[in-house]
């Protein structure tokens, strides 16, 4: 793999200056849980070597939408947990996936 874990997560915190992401009161360092991803993310690449290229970017785009998904959930879980409702655009969207 091209990258190395401490590259992704440098990049990882790149793309958070755009996009925080809300740790919250996790009792973990966000440096520490930056890196057991970003080495996950790798070992996992590294696994896919060989593949061919179509199906290393099939692959990853899989695991990309399956996450973006999970995180989609969750993040309306905690809003009707806490009672915020939820944006206009997500509530069309919901309401698109329902039809």
């Amino acid at each position: 793999m091209p990258i190395q874990p401490e590259q992704l997560a440098e990049l990882m915190r790149d793309v958070e200056r755009e996009d925080p992401i809300d740790f919250a009161d996790l009792p973990f360092s966000e440096d520490a849980l930056r890196q057991l991803v970003a080495s996950h993310l790798c070992e996992m690449a590294a696994a896919l070597e060989n593949f061919s290229q179509e199906d290393r970017v099939l692959t990853l785009l899989a695991v990309s939408a399956k996450l973006v998904l999970e995180n989609m959930v969750l993040h309306i879980q905690l809003l009707r947990r806490h009672g915020v409702p939820v944006s206009d655009d997500v509530a069309a969207l919901l309401r698109r996936l329902r039809e």
